[in-house]
This record gives C-alpha cells, sequence and structure tokens, in this order.
C-alpha cells in the first residue's frame, strides 16, 4: 500500500544522455524476426563475454532487453544463516567505506554530499547513517541484471528523481564530480528488524532505458518527468534475497547503513555475485 504524496510531471528539455539511451533502448526493445535476433543476442553474448551457464540459450530471447534482464534458471541457495549480509546484485565493489561528516565516495579521492544523493525527502536518514557503512556496487553491461535485497527490509519510502544519463564507469567515477547526484536515481528508505535505517539507491547510467521497481509500477525512469517523485508505504516489507525489479543495461546500486547494524567484509575492486556473503547484520 502506498500514497503518491508528489506527482508533478513537468515537461523540459532532455540532455543528450537521455535522448541517447532513449534511442538504445527503442533498439533493444525492438523483436527483430528470429534469424536477425539471433544474430544480435549471440553476438552480444560474444562481444561482453556474458557468462550464460545459468541462463537459457541466448537466441531464445525474443529481443536484447530480454537478454539483459534475464532471470536465473535455477534460483541461487542463499546462506542459511539469517545473520549474513548478502549481495543483492552481481556486481563489481567500486568503493566502500564510513559515511563522515555525511559524504561517501564515488571512488576514491572523489567525496559527494549524500544529503543531495538523498533528495528533499530523505533528510532524516541523513543523520540516521551518518558514521555508518557505505558501499557502492557497478553492475556493468555483462553482469546479471536483476537486483535482490541484501537483508530483510520494510520500505518505508521511495523517490524517484530525475536526473541526467552519464556512464557510470571508471574514467567518469574517476574524473566527473557529483556523478551519482546528477544521475537519475530512485531512493528507497527502509528499516531493518532492529529497526535501524538502511537506505538503497539505484543510480541509472548511458543506455539504462528503465529501472524498473516491481511494487512501484508508476515509476518511469528515463521519461518527461523533470520533478521528484515520491511515495509511503505501509507495512511493505521484502524478504532476504526477494528480487525487485531490474536495471534495462548495467548501471550502479549504493547501499548506505546505520551505525553498528551491519559489519562488512569487502574490499575495493572485489567482484561478488548475488548471494555472496558480505558480512554481519548485527
Amino acid at each position: 500500500m502506498h500514497s503518491n504524496i508528489m506527482k508533478r510531471k513537468i515537461m523540459a528539455k532532455k540532455h543528450f544522455t537521455s535522448i541517447i539511451s532513449n534511442g538504445f533502448g527503442k533498439f533493444a526493445s525492438k523483436e527483430f524476426p528470429s534469424v536477425i535476433q539471433h544474430i544480435i543476442n549471440v553476438g552480444y553474448v560474444k562481444l561482453m563475454g556474458l557468462d550464460m551457464s545459468e541462463f537459457r540459450e541466448p537466441s531464445s530471447y525474443k529481443t536484447l532487453n530480454k537478454l539483459f534482464t534475464r532471470a536465473f534458471e535455477k534460483p541461487r541457495t542463499l546462506p542459511e544463516d539469517k545473520t549474513v549480509l548478502i549481495s543483492g546484485v552481481d556486481a563489481l565493489i567500486t568503493d566502500a567505506g564510513t559515511i563522515t561528516n555525511g559524504r561517501a565516495y564515488q571512488i576514491k579521492g572523489m567525496d559527494y554530499s549524500i544529503e543531495e544523493l538523498f533528495g528533499e525527502n530523505h533528510k532524516n536518514a541523513v543523520a540516521e547513517v551518518e558514521g555508518g557503512e557505505f558501499i557502492n556496487f557497478y553492475l556493468s553491461p555483462k553482469d546479471y541484471h536483476r537486483y535482490h535485497m541484501p537483508m530483510d527490509l520494510e520500505i518505508l519510502s521511495l523517490t524517484h528523481i530525475p536526473g541526467k544519463l552519464y556512464p557510470v564507469n571508471f574514467p567518469l567515477l574517476r574524473n566527473k564530480k557529483d556523478l551519482f547526484i546528477e544521475n537519475e536515481r530512485v531512493v528507497l528508505e527502509c528499516k531493518d528488524k532492529q529497526g535501524r535505517t538502511q537506505v538503497l539507491v539505484l543510480v541509472g547510467a548511458l543506455n539504462v532505458g528503465k529501472m524498473i521497481v516491481t511494487f512501484e509500477e508508476e515509476i518511469e525512469t528515463n521519461s518527461d518527468i523533470r520533478e521528484p517523485q515520491h511515495y509511503i508505504y505501509n507495512d511493505l516489507w521484502l524478504e532476504r534475497g526477494e528480487m525487485f525489479g531490474w536495471f534495462e543495461m548495467g548501471s550502479t546500486i549504493l547501499t548506505f547503513s546505520q551505525k553498528k547494524s551491519i559489519f562488512p567484509e569487502v574490499s575495493i575492486n572485489q567482484k561478488v555475485s548475488f548471494t555472496d556473503n558480505l558480512g554481519r547484520v548485527i
């Protein structure tokens, strides 16, 4: 259940990154004749080096987008220990550390304000995660694109913040200040079972046609919406490992945890997979 407390749609000139991403999205969503689609899909798998061992044959997907957003043929097994903090995605950890003076790092040496990242509707959460842990997960175009819950969480609210769609790869992370703040994003403010604040931020990127959130169908990313859209929920719990959406192409997920709520055991440039043990929920 939710109530939408902000629903203003303002038309404005699109940034060039959104125009490029829209064009690519149309191509990726088009269903070509089977022979051509086979060439596109197999070519993409070879070009990007996708590991398809857990998925269907590439040519079985009717569009390139269906291939991007592929589901597992056989579900992965979650750790039995409920205190294990799992990776909710297949990704590369590009940075991790302690939130200090309201700031985190998009990459070493390039910090940013989490108050600006979270936006107007999540100011209390900024103070609540001070001194806590942040982890950045980069999903490359070859990764599995669905995202899952890292622990049992109650979704309190969500804000879709429109923005640009710059790439979130290493050259941009190292050289473009406030990259995460400029890009389109979806902010999920949550509480864990002990009542501590946990914030998940989905960050859009070039060629990400959509960011899908399964429990909120009204979200329209990479659209003509130019003002933040905010949603509030009542008693909406998602379990650890539960899938709650997907990127249509690679992108980034940022997590922010209240101080002394998790004990992460991760390192920068570590490749992780969904269900991997990343530490403990304290």
